[in-house]
């Protein structure tokens, strides 16, 4: 399927961008400017809820502040949110449009995490913050009206990656999760797939902004560490034991380059029992999942995860 229109403007817009600065410091400003506007284009007016509160969560790297989303009929059913951004962007305030859409879609009180980012805080602290997030909400689930036992992980990009890793702590560790949904999903630090290769330029995600964002993930500002060496708690995909996992609805987009990784890691998970559930949206591009004024995938793809977790959570 060819490009949707829709994105055309932005393909034309990002080919003549100026590169990036050599500056790690300045390249890192640059991003966060950029994601920061990108995370909220297309969100459209924001839904009805009945309340979005603040709080902090005392996480083991220090404070982390959580957004909740209470919707105008909650079910009892609770979705802890992890944005994108390649662990070193993106913020709860940039996804606001996008979580507020998902409370009011799924009837669901969204919890969205604003954990440390990177190089500043590289692995394994944004996971401790995420999963640090997820007990606190689970712990105090019947503050927010939510079922303790009707509680689900959802991230899309970075944050995809976040909560497939967040479900494999709260396997062996707590608390039980009744689903987990990834949108285009990072999982493998190589960048060595099909779709990396033919989608790594002229798509705003290139191959080379994703390895600098591995980069800062895994080593810091050092940037020392080789994607080989990766661990399996970062590179989900190489993780060696994904049995026991809960249910997973995997989306991906066409034209993105992390196609192809969240299309293997949903095999691996269908491979070890895992329910899972896959789809790919045509004629997309990395990030559409929030562009619900843009393009009508977005609205899609928002009720397909809302409806997959509360399917999940009856």
């Amino acid at each position: 399927m060819p490009l949707h229109p829709a994105f055309q403007a932005f393909v034309d817009a990002t080919a003549g961008a100026a590169p990036q600065p050599e500056d790690p410091a300045e390249r890192v400003a640059a991003l966060r400017a950029t994601v920061e506007g990108f995370g909220a284009l297309g969100a459209g007016e924001p839904p009805a809820l009945a309340s979005v509160a603040d709080h902090t969560v005392d996480g083991p790297h220090g404070p982390v502040p959580v957004r909740i989303y209470t919707p105008t009929a909650p079910s009892g059913v609770g979705i802890v949110y992890l944005h994108g951004g390649g662990w070193v962007s993106g913020s709860v305030n940039a996804w606001d449009g996008l979580c507020r859409r998902l409370a009011a879609t799924a009837n669901a009180v969204v919890a969205s995490v604003d954990y440390h980012l990177a190089p500043e805080h590289p692995f394994p602290g944004p996971l401790d913050d995420c999963h640090a997030a997820l007990a606190w909400f689970v712990d105090r689930a019947g503050d927010f009206g939510v079922d303790p036992a009707r509680v689900a992980i959802a991230g899309d990009s970075a944050g995809g990656n976040l909560s497939a890793a967040v479900a494999l702590v709260a396997r062996d560790r707590g608390p039980d999760l009744v689903a987990q949904v990834l949108v285009y999903p990072v999982t493998d630090a190589a960048c060595d797939t099909p779709s990396m290769a033919a989608n790594g330029e002229g798509y705003l995600l290139t191959a080379a902004a994703m390895r600098d964002m591995w980069a800062m993930y895994l080593g810091g500002w050092a940037r020392d560490v080789a994607p080989a060496d990766a661990d399996p708690l970062a590179a989900v995909l190489r993780h060696p034991d994904l049995a026991g996992l809960p249910p997973a609805l995997v989306m991906t987009a066409e034209f993105d380059p992390l196609r192809d990784e969240g299309e293997a890691y949903a095999a691996r998970l269908a491979e070890a029992g895992v329910p899972t559930t896959v789809r790919r949206f045509d004629g997309m591009i990395h990030g559409f999942f929030g562009m619900y004024e843009i393009v009508g995938e977005s609205g899609e793809a928002i009720a397909l995860a809302a409806d997959f977790v509360n399917d999940r959570a009856r």
